[in-house]
């Protein structure tokens, strides 16, 4: 491992993002910043500040989202993106989303120290709501951003405050949000902890990621039928719960086979509802939601024809009625782009860093980004893979070697991204 002594960052300023942002926290509710509540504008400002001090131009993009700028060489050539969020989740998120924005702004002072001037301009940026917000929804400002944010979304409400009052609050115009969609932006990326294990585990430095696993949220109702508890015979009844249990092992059994797989997948029984829940009537009705998360989409298409195949089968065998299941929402895969990766492979060698391919099953602005120019992520080792919780913990040299590793993919991307652009003329 290179280092932090030999990085050409400055671990000490990335510190001083991640702990002056802790500090911005609900009183007894480490670590809180919650898109829209009344903190995230003292974040807000914390940041702008930051920026500024760097010699940053700043702004509010009309989605919401924190911008700021650093001019390159040739004007017109388009924009090489850095950033990540700075909301949290409740109770926990000293470093999930900030680590990202704290190295894009490191980036930018480093290239500041080296009297690096890019030819592309350089943006790093602060989006809005990334997290699951008050309005049911996230990655609220890399969707405005990449102009798929949905209209109706605006009209959401929470405690009174529509999502439109909300973005308008945090400094953007929605009616400009389509307008301002981004087609300028020749690269995007973001660093993040890793939220599980996987480096830590194998003492790497960098896991580069290949693909933003798709996600697929499937429901299954089960009709039974309610009967006296003690005194239906065990043969006599058709338990809603009995037939959903078996469901939930199946899934379990089904993902823990595709997991074995060559590509990264997971799925889970999140939501789970039984009627009429009392100990003395046989359960008439469950309602059971899957979580499915796939690096490759055919791996999502097996699980989803074998979920449909199992409940037909427990249905058979416990008497009970099963609905064929149901997607209530189905995402894509989202790849990171073949140059970027390559680039982030020779960068991570460049910095010394130890690293691996590797997929991330969690969702994030990433995939919006990748809507609209090449985008890729990096992750860095977190304590015992544990994230949205006090507990969450990434050491300083760790992210300060990833703020080495896209510093110079940055300056690769710089050039190489006109290679391409000559190769295609």
């Amino acid at each position: 491992m290179a280092r932090a002594s030999n990085l050409p960052v400055d671990p000490a300023r990335i510190a001083d993002v991640i702990d002056g942002l802790a500090l911005i926290t609900e009183p007894g509710r480490p670590y809180t910043r919650r898109a829209f509540s009344a903190l995230f504008p003292a974040g807000r400002a914390f940041l702008e500040e930051k920026f500024k001090a760097a010699g940053l131009e700043t702004r509010i993009d009309a989605a919401g989202n924190l911008v700021a700028r650093r001019a390159g060489k040739k004007p017109g050539l388009g924009t090489i993106m850095l950033g990540s969020h700075s909301d949290t989740v409740p109770d926990g998120g000293r470093y999930d989303g900030i680590a990202g924005v704290a190295v894009a702004l490191e980036v930018a002072r480093a290239l500041a120290d080296r009297g690096i001037a890019l030819d592309h301009d350089l943006e790093v940026v602060d989006f809005l709501a990334e997290e699951v917000s008050i309005f049911g929804v996230s990655c609220i400002g890399s969707r405005g951003m990449a102009g798929v944010l949905p209209e109706d979304w605006l009209s959401r409400q929470s405690d009174g405050l529509t999502l439109e009052a909300g973005i308008r609050n945090a400094g953007g115009d929605p009616a400009r949000i389509a307008a301002e969609a981004r087609r300028d932006i020749a690269a995007f990326l973001e660093l993040h902890i890793e939220q599980g294990p996987v480096l830590e585990t194998e003492r790497l430095d960098i896991g580069v990621v290949t693909a933003i696993a798709g996600i697929t949220r499937i429901e299954i109702v089960v009709e039974g039928r309610a009967d006296h508890a003690g005194t239906t015979p065990m043969g006599r009844r058709a338990d809603a719960l009995a037939a959903a249990a078996r469901l939930v092992t199946g899934v379990e059994a089904l993902a823990t086979s595709l997991a074995a797989g060559p590509g990264h997948f997971t799925a889970t029984v999140g939501e789970f509802a039984i009627e009429p829940n009392a100990a003395n009537v046989v359960p008439s009705r469950v309602r059971l939601l899957i979580d499915a998360r796939a690096e490759e989409r055919g791996t999502m298409e097996v699980f989803a024809a074998s979920v449909e195949q199992l409940a037909a089968n427990v249905a058979r065998e416990t008497g009970t009625v099963i609905a064929p299941p149901r997607r209530i929402s189905d995402n894509m895969p989202t790849p990171g782009d073949p140059l970027v990766l390559d680039v982030l492979d020779a960068a991570c060698a460049a910095a010394g860093a130890s690293h691996r391919r590797m997929a991330s099953g969690a969702g994030h602005d990433t995939a919006f980004m990748a809507k609209v120019t090449r985008a890729a992520m990096i992750f860095v080792p977190c304590l015992g893979g544990r994230s949205h919780a006090p507990e969450e913990f990434a050491e300083t040299d760790d992210i300060a070697l990833g703020a080495a590793v896209l510093l110079n993919a940055v300056i690769q991307l710089d050039e190489k991204l006109q290679d391409v652009i000559q190769e295609s003329v």
